[in-house]
């Protein structure tokens, strides 16, 4: 009895493991989709953006790179409040 209730938990936790990797890819598809709407790039792949990377000034590269970094930057590893010794 007690090994398929572990089963069963294990289970659970595995459903819900993947709903939540579900639910950030979409976050994250839905982020690429605005960036190629906002900058009006018609070939929805990575080489479309790149075309627009290289046709872009340093100050819109900078904008769209710091976007990015903000999406797609970890959060799990960060120590906030951490003080200088």
């Amino acid at each position: 009895m007690k090994n398929s209730a572990l089963k069963g938990a294990l289970g659970a936790l595995a459903v819900v493991g993947v709903a939540l990797v579900a639910k950030k890819m979409a976050e994250r598809k839905r982020f690429v989709r605005g960036i190629f709407n906002e900058y009006d790039i018609k070939e929805r792949s990575p080489f479309g953006l790149a075309d627009k990377i290289r046709e872009m000034n340093d100050e819109q590269y900078q904008e769209l790179k710091g976007k990015f970094k903000k999406e797609f930057a970890s959060k799990c590893c960060h120590r906030h409040g951490r003080r200088e010794a």
